[in-house]
């Protein structure tokens, strides 16, 4: 493991450049280009705040301390990493099978097609998270000194959608129906992740039901977790609790450890199997 790490460190130019192939050609030939980007999930962020802000009156609590009560800004604060996690995620699982031809005829670190697709996944949600902390000026918020915890708990989201990837990239060799069943997957994470509701719905259902452990099972989700802390650290302008912030370091490392290890045993065979 060890020297397949040095072999992608040595390997990091063209680690660069399938990640500029990565984020040029995401959009290439399209008239709005980078835009898309913005646009994708600015269109998620309506459907939702239409839907649970507006008709089913999802109640949120208000920012504290920043004293903010705008339910489009409460969701995207934890949509948009949602978002990183699972393009991420997906771009990993499939980086393989997309580059089919190039895996058979030229030998280098597979690893490197996979984390390309995670950086470029990356480098466009900062561009969308800048977006949002304009915005979030504009309403009152001020997450000045909060920023570089906001970029550290990115690169995190991604480590760990990067360690799934690596998993579901070697299945999905395997398996061709893995990227279907991650699809559905994905659905039922979204809404197992307080995003378009708050935590607190939980709780309350679970205190009025007698049924405590709910909650514990409930925040073993470590994207319940990262949404937690983005909410903090952007709409309400305060630190994360010590548990959440070391839970969202502890596990995007173990995840991607994992991950790896698992795609450096099965990497020989890959080309044989594609």
């Amino acid at each position: 493991m060890v020297n397949s790490v040095a072999e992608v460190i040595a390997s990091r130019e063209l680690l660069f450049n399938l990640t500029a192939r990565e984020v040029k050609g995401k959009y290439k030939r399209t008239a709005l280009g980078q835009v898309w980007s913005l646009l994708n999930p600015l269109a998620q962020m309506i459907i939702y705040s239409l839907v649970f802000g507006f008709v089913l009156r999802a109640a949120i609590p208000p920012g504290h301390p920043s004293g903010m009560d705008v339910f489009a800004l409460w969701l995207t604060s934890a949509l948009l990493p949602w978002l990183l996690f699972a393009n991420v995620l997906t771009a990993g699982m499939s980086a393989l099978l997309a580059n089919e031809n190039l895996v058979k005829k030229v030998y280098f670190p597979r690893s490197t097609l996979i984390i390309s697709s995670a950086l470029a996944g990356l480098f466009t949600s900062c561009f969308e998270m800048s977006v949002l902390v304009v915005v979030l000026y504009v309403f009152g918020g001020n997450p000045t000194i909060f920023l570089p915890a906001v970029v550290v708990f990115m690169v995190l989201i991604t480590a760990l959608a990067l360690g799934f990837g690596f998993m579901l990239a070697v299945a999905n060799v395997y398996f061709r129906d893995t990227q279907h069943f991650v699809a559905i997957l994905m659905q039922m994470w979204f809404y197992l992740t307080p995003i378009v509701y708050s935590v607190s719905l939980i709780s309350d259902r679970a205190a009025k039901g007698n049924h405590p452990w709910i909650i514990d099972v409930y925040r073993l989700n470590p994207m319940e977790r990262f949404s937690e802390v983005f909410r903090d650290l952007l709409y309400n302008n305060k630190w994360p609790t010590l548990p959440s912030t070391l839970y969202c370091i502890v596990v995007p490392l173990v995840v991607l450890a994992l991950g790896f290890a698992l795609f450096n045993r099965f990497e020989g065979r890959l080309a044989e199997e594609l």
